[in-house]
């Protein structure tokens, strides 16, 4: 199944394993990046904004990063962007305070594309980092091998990341050769995606969807697969994540995660990892004395009925509303939402005929 965890591959890096269990906390430290690599499939809200996010929260203070890390109960962080070295000194700091909130065993993996000198190697170990992984722009280990070293030296675990594009197939097999020259732990191959954000880009290079319900590139996985099956005579440990999976699995493992934590008592978990409530609107000059009379007319315990100010409705249990929805002469209504900071509206259904 999509949504069910897959076991760790042996040799599988700290940072992907947890990922995978959904328990990583995703920061977003910066949208800046020079490089415009013409697959990037950063959204327009966020390429080259300075803006932070913390998951799907926009966050303007530390607080603000801590809160939603604690609201999904996170083991550890990836630090991404745009590129995170090129607001080194929040990137640091975001380390920091991630390691003076939830202690040292929080495992932070940082993202970059940029080669970086031996004096920041040593502030990022110093930080507490404990994983970094390189974008090669190029596909080639040549402007990043000083990096890779220093870093290992430091004692961070180093990594290599890229999207597997169909037509470079040679070079990043002769990539995995040079790979092996270097203290370099794991080499992640990443099926491209065609996103929103680069689907003009995509459709210049000649690629196709690679069918009709993904948004992976033709070719893509079939050439990752290829090398990956050529791991046995490396090193270092060669993983294959898969467009579906990250999406599936990755990001439903993480939804999921953090709905068990913040869900109320009146709401439950659906098979696909969102949140359903039954809801009645109410104004709000209406609200007190509404709430009150469906308390006591169904007999709900505090916590098990509320009013949502935000949204104007009064919420209360899916199945009660389903029983009373043929009752009343209100409209009652299923609502479904993301178990995210913003709770995203997915779907509304009227239960009845009142609209």
């Amino acid at each position: 199944m999509l949504g069910s965890i897959v076991p760790p591959e042996q040799a599988e890096a700290e940072g992907c394993i947890q990922c995978q269990q959904g328990s990583k906390l995703v920061l977003f430290v910066t949208g800046k990046c020079h490089w415009g690599c013409d697959y990037c499939p950063l959204s327009d809200n966020r390429r080259e904004t300075p803006f932070m996010f913390a998951n799907e929260k926009k966050c303007e203070s530390w607080e603000e990063v801590i809160q939603e890390a604690e609201a999904m109960q996170a083991t550890g962080t990836g630090i991404t962007g745009g590129d995170p070295m090129l607001d080194f000194e929040k990137t640091v700091e975001a380390i920091q305070q991630l390691k003076k909130s939830f202690g040292q065993q929080h495992h932070i993996h940082c993202y970059t594309s940029i080669p970086i000198d031996e004096e920041k190697c040593r502030t990022l170990a110093k930080a507490g980092l404990d994983e970094i992984r390189f974008h090669l722009l190029d596909l080639t280990t040549t402007q990043y091998q000083n990096s890779i070293i220093h870093c290992s030296n430091e004692g961070i675990v180093v990594g290599i990341e890229l999207p597997v594009e169909p037509d470079k197939a040679e070079k990043l097999k002769n990539l995995l050769d040079d790979v092996d020259t270097l203290p370099v732990d794991f080499v992640n191959l990443n099926e491209l995606e065609i996103t929103v954000g680069n689907q003009n880009e995509m459709d210049i290079r000649g690629f196709n969807l690679a069918g009709a319900l993904t948004a992976a590139a033709e070719g893509s996985a079939e050439l990752a697969s290829e090398l990956k099956s050529m791991g046995e005579k490396y090193t270092y440990h060669i993983k294959f994540c898969t467009s579906s999976y990250k999406d599936a699995g990755q990001l439903r493992h993480r939804f999921r995660r953090r709905a068990e934590v913040n869900m109320q008592p009146y709401e439950v978990l659906s098979e696909d990892d969102t949140i359903l409530f039954g809801a009645i609107p109410t104004s709000l000059e209406n609200a007190s004395d509404d709430l009150l009379e469906l308390q006591q007319m169904l007999g709900l315990p505090n916590g098990w009925i509320r009013y949502n100010a935000k949204m104007l409705r009064i919420e209360l249990p899916l199945e009660i509303a389903t029983l009373i929805a043929d009752e009343v002469s209100v409209c009652v209504q299923m609502v479904e939402v993301h178990p995210t900071y913003d709770r995203l509206e997915v779907s509304l259904v009227h239960l009845n005929e009142h609209r």
